[in-house]
C-alpha cells in the first residue's frame, strides 16, 4: 500500500493504494446509496453478528467494499477497535468520511484524505483483488454482495485469496452475497423480469428491471428509486451470480476451511430460496513441528 495521506485526528482516515480500478458504482449511486441501504436495524444486526464472529478484535479487522461505512462504523463501535475499509470508489469513501465525522460531531474538511482516525474506520482507496498489507487481521468480511461485483470467476477467486492472505492463523473470513438459485427462480424461466419494493417511508420505493445474461452467469439490474416528493434517481449494476458451493471452492483453493452457512445474519438455515447467503471460513492454525527427541533432525537432515 502506498498511502497518499498522513493520518491526523478524527474518525475516518483515507489512504490510497496504487492501481485502483474503479467500476463507477460510486459515481452512479452517489448521494442516494444510503437511501437504498439505510443505516437501520438490519445494519446493526449485521454489525452485531460480525462482532460475535470476530476471534479477537485487537487482532485487526478488514472490510472488502466498505462503501459509505454502513457496517464498518457500527462494527468499529462494537469492537472498540479500528476497522480498515477498502473500496475502489472515491465517492463512497467521501460519504464514509462524512458519516464518520457526523457521528463525531466535527465538520468535514474539503480534501479527501485530510482526516485521520483514532479508532473508528481507516478507509483505503484500493482494489480488493490486489490489496496487500504487512499487518494481518483476525476478521476479513465482504458483505452486501460486494463479491458479486467482480465479474469473472478468476477475479472472485483472487479476492478470496487476498482475504486469506490477510488473515492471521485462526482468523475468519465472512462472505454475504447473492444466492444464484434464488435469483434464477425469481425469473421463472424468463431472461427479464421487474419488481417493486416499497420502503418503510411513505411514498418511497425501488423499481428494479432485472436481466439475466446466462452465458457468463451475469445479472444486470436497472434501478429506479422513487422519493416521496415525486423525484426519482436511476442507477445500474452488473454482477456475477455464484452458488455457495462455488464460493466454498474459492475458499478451499485459498487454504481456508468452510465453517458455516446461513440464509441471513440471524442464522436462518440456508435454503435455495434465500435471496442472499452468509458463509464463514477459518484460516487453519499451522500444526506445530514435531520434536525430534534423538536430535538427529529426522530423515534427510544434513550431516
Amino acid at each position: 500500500m502506498n498511502p497518499s495521506a498522513t493520518p491526523a485526528t478524527g474518525t475516518v482516515a483515507v489512504a490510497v493504494a496504487v492501481a485502483v480500478e474503479d467500476i463507477g458504482y460510486g459515481r452512479q449511486f452517489e448521494g442516494w446509496y444510503d437511501r437504498l441501504f439505510p443505516r437501520d436495524e438490519s445494519a446493526a444486526v449485521t454489525a452485531a453478528r460480525l462482532a460475535e464472529l470476530h476471534p479477537e478484535p485487537a487482532s485487526g479487522t478488514v472490510e472488502f467494499g466498505v462503501g459509505t461505512g454502513r457496517i464498518a462504523l457500527p462494527l468499529a463501535r462494537r469492537l472498540a477497535a479500528p476497522v480498515t475499509g477498502l473500496d475502489s470508489s472515491p465517492e463512497m469513501l467521501a460519504a464514509l468520511r462524512a458519516a464518520g465525522e457526523a457521528e463525531a460531531g466535527v465538520e468535514a474538511p474539503e480534501a479527501v484524505g485530510a482526516v485521520g482516525a483514532v479508532g473508528a474506520v481507516d478507509a483505503v482507496l484500493a482494489d480488493i483483488r490486489t490489496y496487500t498489507s504487512e499487518r494481518t487481521a483476525g476478521l476479513v468480511y465482504c458483505v452486501c454482495a460486494t463479491l458479486s461485483m467482480l465479474l469473472t470467476p478468476e477475479d472472485q477467486r483472487q479476492a478470496v485469496a487476498r482475504a486469506a492472505e490477510l488473515l492471521a492463523p485462526g482468523g475468519r473470513f465472512v462472505v454475504e452475497t447473492h444466492n444464484k438459485p434464488a435469483v434464477l427462480a425469481a425469473h421463472e424461466g424468463r431472461s427479464r423480469t421487474s419488481y417493486f419494493i416499497p420502503y418503510p417511508e411513505p411514498g418511497t420505493g425501488l423499481q428494479t428491471h432485472s436481466t439475466l445474461l446466462p452465458e457468463n452467469d451475469l445479472w444486470h439490474c436497472a434501478h429506479v428509486w422513487f422519493e416521496s416528493d415525486g423525484s426519482s434517481r436511476v442507477g445500474t449494476e452488473l454482477s456475477r451470480l455464484t452458488t455457495p458451493d462455488e464460493v466454498d471452492a474459492y475458499a478451499r483453493a485459498a487454504g481456508l476451511v468452510p465453517e458455516g452457512r446461513s440464509a441471513d445474519w440471524l442464522g436462518t438455515p440456508y435454503g435455495e430460496q434465500a435471496p442472499m447467503f452468509v458463509s464463514t471460513y477459518v484460516k487453519p492454525v499451522a500444526a506445530p513441528v514435531a520434536a525430534d527427541p534423538a536430535g538427529t533432525g529426522g530423515a534427510g537432515a544434513p550431516a
